[in-house]
């Protein structure tokens, strides 16, 4: 669940740009890695995007530490590629996937690490004129992942106290883990239910404008956080086809 939270600095440059540009930056970005399959597009992307991991004001040990469940996935996936895959090389196919699985989580990594996900709302108000209604309500179930986390770590104390320990039995962790997650679930419908009735009393389901306290600014900077990271797709793809390693999806 912490994996949703910001973990850089607030004054970092990349903190302090317009979250609707880091997203719009995102989508351009991943959107040529996903119409390839080559391992060098998705290399060249990867690497300008470490470099400029510390423009998010992240350590890169911090960075790996968030980053556990895509090391996990994308050894998963190279591990079945290379197995069952029948392209003719198959490690350099199995490369190519985890390469761009890599790519593809990154960029949302460092935006989610880098941005207040108030700042975000308001800036796909504005910028992106999603409904007010829609924002708010994500903000407010993006607020409660970290209860989430919390209330699991709760809930499996709670059954050690109680003497509920699985051991080393594999069936009886399974046990535990549905039973924890059919508990999580409840919870989360609970507090769902709760949230809407308190919101809609303080009246976020009027049908009237709506005011920020913190309007975001799109200026210079940002356009050029969007230029650069189409900069960094179209470099990647240029490598790609000088190199002709180029592979297109479809």
């Amino acid at each position: 669940m912490r994996i949703l939270q910001p973990l850089g600095d607030p004054d970092s440059v990349l903190a302090r740009r317009n979250a609707f540009a880091k997203v719009v930056a995102v989508v351009l970005l991943t959107s040529l890695l996903v119409a390839s399959i080559d391992p060098v597009t998705p290399a060249v992307a990867l690497a300008a995007e470490l470099a400029v991991v510390p423009l998010a004001g992240i350590g890169y040990r911090d960075l790996a530490r968030r980053a556990v469940p895509v090391l996990i996935g994308a050894a998963g996936v190279f591990v079945f590629t290379l197995i069952f895959t029948t392209a003719d090389n198959r490690l350099l196919a199995a490369l190519g996937l985890t390469l761009r699985l890599f790519a593809l989580a990154l960029p949302g990594l460092l935006v989610v690490a880098s941005t207040d996900p108030t700042d975000l709302a308001d800036a796909l108000i504005k910028h992106a004129r999603v409904p007010p209604r829609f924002a708010i309500g994500a903000l407010a179930a993006f607020r409660l992942v970290p209860l989430l986390g919390a209330e699991w770590e709760a809930l499996s104390l709670a059954r050690r106290a109680r003497g509920i320990d699985a051991g080393r039995n594999p069936i009886a962790k399974l046990r535990i883990f549905a039973s924890v997650t059919f508990a999580l679930l409840v919870g989360a419908i609970r507090w769902g239910t709760r949230l809407a009735t308190a919101m809609d009393a303080r009246g976020f389901d009027a049908r009237v404008p709506r005011t920020m306290a913190r309007p975001p600014h799109f200026g210079a900077a940002d356009a050029l956080l969007i230029v650069a990271a189409a900069a960094i797709a179209a470099t990647a793809l240029t490598v790609s086809l000088v190199t002709g390693t180029f592979r297109p999806l479809l």
